[in-house]
């Protein structure tokens, strides 16, 4: 596996991306990974890897970079949250849009169909990536999405037939993050708007359940959610070991 971390310019700075894909053959399908609230880390890092490994070129980049952080310690609760809400999904799509800017001039990355995917706060900045890109995101998925349906013009609910690519939706049962109620209107809204989608329930397990440091790691669900990715960025993205090629 070939590995980097590296800056690329945006339009309010650069932000400080890890990237990784396979050491031989490709071009490899983009897959933008967007980190969750607490914020990059070896962990989220670890994931890439077991992304890539299959044959994908996955960009992880650091969304916080305008205000200087990258990483947080476990006592940086209050000041996580401030920066989650520094952020908005148009300054993400910026991002976006820089990121596949980057790929582009990279002869490891397929020009072709992307992948994203989301977790936590960046649920739904996957799924309106997919709908501000629809020619090149052909599969979005949302891990623990919270904000799944607002009254905001751009909740997730609202703008997902703008995609024309395939949305995935991981919810956790035990969530107040995005609790069943939220999950219910977001299933109730998707088949009005025409778009290939699913909405997945995990029974039993919390908010966080993929993350193998956090306290609420389940690891059969979080199997389970890797088997969902791979399959959803295989049947979209071309066959990992050989797409692009």
């Amino acid at each position: 596996m070939i590995e980097s971390q590296i800056e690329i310019a945006t339009q309010d700075g650069a932000t400080t991306t890890f990237v990784c894909h396979p050491e031989r053959g490709g071009p490899y399908p983009v897959i933008v990974f967007y980190m969750d609230a607490p914020a990059i880390r070896e962990e989220l890092r670890d994931m890439v890897r077991r992304l890539a490994t299959v044959g994908y070129y996955v960009m992880l980049p650091n969304l916080y970079y305008r205000s200087g952080v990258m990483e947080l310690d476990e006592t940086s609760r209050p000041r996580m949250f401030e920066l989650m809400d520094s952020l908005t999904i148009p300054r993400v799509m910026d991002d976006t849009r820089a990121l596949l800017g980057f790929a582009a001039d990279d002869e490891a990355a397929s020009d072709g169909p992307i992948g994203v995917v989301g977790y936590c706060m960046s649920g739904p900045f996957a799924i309106n990536a997919a709908a501000v890109f629809p020619d090149r995101v052909a599969a979005a998925a949302s891990i623990y999405g919270v904000r799944l349906a607002t009254e905001a013009d751009d909740s997730p609910h609202k703008v997902a037939g703008r995609a024309r690519g395939e949305l995935y939706f991981a919810c956790a049962e035990i969530d107040r993050w995005a609790p069943m109620a939220m999950v219910e209107e977001l299933k109730a809204a998707l088949p009005r708007t025409g778009v290939k989608a699913e909405v997945e329930i995990y029974p039993g397990v919390e908010h966080g359940f993929a993350f193998p440091q956090r306290a609420a790691y389940d690891r059969d669900a979080a199997e389970r959610h890797w088997e969902r990715l791979f399959s959803l960025f295989r049947r979209r993205l071309g066959p990992a070991t050989t797409a692009g090629r």
